[in-house]
């Protein structure tokens, strides 16, 4: 059986950074929002285990399950524009 080769995100670096603050901090608005747009970019990609792995502590370390966090997030999104407003004028889903 071929093992499977682990890849590297493009977006790895700047990732990695958000993350160890996601790790850090609290469950703001807008931290609920990046643990939710990095779990769903890294959601089955074949690599950047130590990302995902933080990802799942940060959702256990706020109590949440993926259900509680993408639903406090659809929540969020209808009722402000939260996440461009704070980062950039472009977003970054991908």
């Amino acid at each position: 059986m071929a093992e499977k080769k682990e890849l590297t995100h493009p977006q790895y670096k700047a990732d990695r950074e958000i993350v160890t603050n996601l790790l850090n901090g609290e469950a703001t608005d807008f931290n609920l929002i990046e643990l939710a747009r990095l779990r769903i970019r890294y959601d089955g990609f074949p690599g950047a285990r130590d990302i995902q792995q933080d990802l799942d502590n940060v959702l256990a370390n706020w109590s949440l399950t993926e259900d509680d966090l993408m639903a406090k997030t659809r929540e969020i999104h209808q009722t402000e524009m939260l996440y461009k407003a704070q980062r950039t004028k472009k977003e970054d889903w991908s």
